[in-house]
């Protein structure tokens, strides 16, 4: 938003991602259904990471920060 006003105003009128940005500016607040999808992709994101790392406690650490991103992420409030 203060880097690049017009790249904002583009996300804002945006039909998909405008109303989940402004609730979030709004609010603080993010809907239900998209932080489902959301936990979803950062599981199978780190899955797939997890599984075609080689290295032990690269996978480890993987997991960690995986546990700890959806534990904060879920804590963030639903509207």
């Amino acid at each position: 938003m203060r880097v690049s006003p017009r790249v904002h105003t583009w996300l804002i009128s945006h039909p998909k991602l405008g109303p989940p940005i402004v609730e979030w500016q709004k609010h603080k607040t993010i809907k239900a259904s998209i932080k489902k999808k959301a936990i979803i992709m950062i599981v199978l994101s780190f899955l797939i990471s997890i599984t075609i790392t080689p290295i032990l406690w690269v996978k480890a650490m993987l997991l960690i920060f995986a546990v700890a991103l959806i534990y904060w992420f879920s804590t963030i409030p639903t509207s």
